[in-house]
């Protein structure tokens, strides 16, 4: 069996943002540990910031190559001495790891393709319902279930901004901060609109159903970002929060609406405590509302983002879920598509990102070739 080696100088590893190589990500993060150690670094915090934030994203990466390449030696070694002793147990459980090797291989392998300027970011996440009422709403917080369950998969935290339940059932609309480790890079690749065929649980008559929601996805700015926005340009609204909360919360008008009157913009946020957090909250969100559509823009391959929206419905969805007459949950930009319905709505969507990923990385780089 062949052993494997340790990477050499001159080998390049795919990783986050590129090509890494491996003597020069080991040279980087002891360059980046010294300046950490530096009593003067936070003389500017910013600087400082941008910094231990390279550096925790190159350490990571370091880990998870060592990881595997320990994990493979280990396997291996495991995997000789019972193949030597003939025993086909401890076979299987060597083959049952190296299987999980490639799949941590893969996933870094997608990871690698998360080269972004925002794609490490956390993001925010809308959900809207189509036209439909209640079957629409219903469908809208069954997506929000399947991101809130992908997200707390992979270590990822969900924090809820913006909340309009439906009448009957489901949600109206939601907005999500989902954090974590290249959140955005993920989550960019889900936004369009998701079409759901059913028989309807709301329909005395079980005919059978179908319902769309709209989902849009854009980057949580940090400190690294600039965004200049006149505050003459913004229209403040203030509205009684609904939903749940405690005594003040839906007495007052807490609940902040922020219009970008120059792009027709609007971003909510009543989630918090105090108009003012909501404020506060409500100017991150535009901000990166903005800065999204700035990206939008710079990729040729796609749509800029308000000629996405310009329809919930027929035309314009990114991907069906038939649960009747058959199960198939299908990606129409990629083809990929599986009949694992209950897995994909309890959050199982990575071969649906990596492919739309890989997709859209080929895309732009044909289009600037």
């Amino acid at each position: 069996m062949l052993r494997p080696q340790q990477p050499e100088s001159s080998s390049r590893l795919n990783c986050s943002g590129g090509v890494f190589d491996w003597d020069v990500a080991l040279d980087r993060l002891h360059e980046l540990d010294a300046k950490s150690e530096d009593p003067t670094l936070w003389d500017k915090p910013a600087d400082a910031q941008a910094l231990m934030r390279e550096r925790q994203r190159l350490a990571d990466q370091i880990c998870v190559v060592k990881g595997m390449i320990s994990g493979l030696s280990d396997a291996v070694e495991f995997a000789e001495l019972a193949d030597a002793e003939g025993d086909e147990a401890s076979l299987t459980d060597a083959r049952a790891q190296l299987a999980d090797l490639k799949e941590r291989a893969a996933r870094a392998e997608l990871e690698a393709l998360l080269s972004g300027e925002a794609d490490c970011n956390d993001a925010f996440v809308e959900i809207n319902s189509g036209a439909g009422g209640t079957e629409s709403n219903d469908w809208a917080g069954m997506l929000l279930r399947m991101y809130t369950r992908w997200a707390t998969a992979h270590g990822m935290s969900v924090e809820f901004l913006e909340e309009t339940s439906g009448e009957q059932a489901g949600i109206k609309s939601v907005t999500l901060q989902i954090k974590g480790t290249n959140a955005y890079g993920w989550l960019k690749t889900e936004a369009g609109v998701h079409r759901l065929v059913r028989i309807s649980p709301f329909d005395s008559n079980a005919k059978r159903h179908t319902s769309f929601a709209s989902v849009w996805v854009y980057p949580v700015v940090d400190d690294t970002i600039e965004i200049d926005i006149n505050p003459a340009d913004v229209r403040t609204d203030t509205y009684r929060a609904s939903g749940a909360g405690g005594q003040h919360i839906n007495k007052t008008d807490s609940a902040v609406r922020l219009t970008h009157i120059p792009t027709g913009v609007a971003v909510a946020c009543q989630m918090g405590r105090s108009q003012h957090q909501n404020r506060e909250e409500a100017w991150k969100m535009l901000r990166a509302r903005l800065y999204e559509m700035e990206l939008q823009k710079r990729e040729a391959a796609q749509q800029a983002l308000e000629d996405q929206k310009t329809d919930i419905g027929w035309g314009h969805q990114i991907r069906s879920y038939v649960l009747q007459p058959y199960q198939m949950v299908k990606d129409l930009r990629t083809e990929v598509e599986t009949s694992d319905t209950g897995g994909v709505l309890d959050g199982d969507l990575d071969a649906f990102m990596g492919a739309a990923l890989a997709q859209r990385v080929g895309a732009t780089r044909d289009a600037t070739a």
